[in-house]
């Protein structure tokens, strides 16, 4: 009898799982300074095929792109299920996902992205042109009711793709490198993965060959997403991209690589709605937790990121912990960012933007970050990155006047920052900016140990300090 119990609510959970999940992810939901639409999660029918099923074999050598394209075939003619990858190192290229599928990892799977980067190539059937850039590793495309679960990894083998700065790596490093094949360039301060020893070119020159670089998984235009308990690494480009998507939940998971990765981003979210990040780990060579909003008029027609909810996640190293921009066209609307932590960012809290990039803000609400080791700034206000076209002059005294030509400039503002704790950095608050490009910026009830300077805002920058206690050694 007491087996029977056991197998009941054993089919119980199997056949509501979401149910489950909704519930527990509504204490996240409560107290919130806006109000916030919470996600949908994804529905998985109770289908499931092994890797292996498909001929898939996972020791490392073996080719498997041709195994997970019949997988998440076989589960789409069934409605959907789950794809579960057995323990093994699963080499493959890029594959896509299917409507209504769940891609598990069991703990000690490893699927290794191959870096043969002519298995990533958009090629024009009629002209045998390199149509972009390449595929992302794992991508979906206008694809509902879809997750990643599990406890194993995703490794993008980026080392291959990615170019590397002589000042960021040592003399050993340098020499790994250098065995790899690869060209140097810019007088051997810049190393790009061509000419590799290894593996063939796929373009007549470094710089074309950069331009090819993808994401590890790329979702656009889907719905209805959860990423749940993997470890994403060493991507070429950005780790973990939702691109316009809606109803997303990234819960548990980590994202690692080198610290000097190039563009090296852990998880950007480009125009999304209805998000819920928690509980996640983060350790890289670009932005940690970063929210985009697209250039120009292609931005504003995506929508903002709107309804996001980011809490208890820790930020190693990263060029910020919690990034706003630089694309910020499209807008950022209904954002709440509390409880995390980042230990050893460049930049604590980040607001970057320019020309042709910028867009406006609405209800963005921070509160009890914790930092340690903050190398530059602890909170930060950037209206020049990249500027391409366009100028911001600066008056006599050097601070930055009105722009030159402004189309979408920069406008941070109605942000609410309080509860900030952060011990080491070497500036405090930082913001530049024109008149109405940082305004009604409130940070309260926060204290800054700082090295160098308190503040350094501009006048024409509208920032208030309530009960924020600016500390040096």
């Amino acid at each position: 009898m007491k087996n029977l119990t056991h197998l009941f609510w054993a089919i119980l959970l199997l056949a509501f799982p979401t149910t489950a999940l909704a519930d527990h992810y509504d204490q996240y939901y409560q107290n919130l300074p806006c109000p916030m639409s919470k996600p949908t999660l994804p529905t998985i029918p109770d289908n499931k095929v092994s890797l292996t099923d498909f001929g898939g074999i996972g020791d490392g050598v073996t080719l498997n792109t041709e195994a997970f394209s019949k997988a998440m075939n076989a589960l789409d003619k069934q409605g959907g299920g789950h794809l579960n990858v057995p323990a093994g190192i699963w080499l493959t290229g890029p594959f896509s996902f299917k409507n209504n599928v769940d891609l598990h990892l069991e703990k000690n799977a490893i699927i290794l992205f191959s870096a043969d980067k002519r298995l990533y190539l958009n090629i024009d059937k009629a002209t045998g042109k390199i149509l972009g850039k390449s595929k992302p590793a794992l991508n979906a495309s206008k694809r509902k009711n879809i997750s990643i679960t599990g406890s194993g990894i995703i490794d993008g083998n980026g080392k291959w793709w990615r170019p590397v700065k002589r000042s960021k790596v040592s003399d050993t490093e340098w020499s790994q490198f250098k065995a790899m094949g690869g060209t140097e360039t810019d007088e051997g301060k810049l190393w790009f993965p061509y000419n590799l020893k290894n593996y063939k070119n796929v373009t007549n020159s470094p710089e074309k060959e950069e331009k090819l670089r993808a994401d590890l998984v790329r979702f656009t235009e889907c719905e209805n997403i959860l990423i749940q308990g993997v470890t994403f690494q060493n991507s070429p480009r950005f780790h973990v991209h939702p691109v316009r998507c809606k109803n997303l939940v990234v819960d548990g998971i980590t994202i690692l690589c080198p610290w000097n990765a190039q563009n090296g981003d852990g998880l950007d979210l480009s125009n999304c709605q209805n998000s819920l990040i928690v509980n996640n780990t983060v350790n890289v060579g670009d932005d940690g937790i970063c929210m985009k909003g697209g250039v120009g008029q292609a931005g504003i027609e995506a929508g903002p990121c709107e309804n996001i909810l980011i809490e208890n996640n820790t930020v190693y190293h990263a060029h910020g912990g919690f990034v706003i921009g630089s694309d910020v066209s499209g807008g950022m609307k209904n954002i709440v960012v509390r409880n995390n932590r980042f230990c050893g960012t460049d930049i604590g809290l980040r607001f970057k933007s320019s020309i042709e990039r910028g867009g406006k803000t609405e209800n963005i609400f921070i509160s009890n970050i914790y930092m340690t080791d903050i190398i530059g700034e602890a909170i930060s206000f950037e209206t020049t990155y990249a500027d391409k076209g366009y100028s911001v002059s600066k008056d006599e005294k050097g601070k930055t006047a009105e722009p030159v030509k402004a189309p979408f400039a920069p406008d941070f503002g109605n942000i609410h920052i309080s509860n900030i704790v952060c011990h080491g950095t070497e500036s405090g608050i930082v913001a530049h900016g024109a008149k109405g490009m940082v305004h009604d910026v409130v940070i309260e009830n926060s204290t800054i140990f700082y090295t160098k300077k308190a503040t350094d805002i501009d006048a024409a920058c509208d920032v208030k300090l309530n009960k924020v206690n600016l500390l040096t050694y």
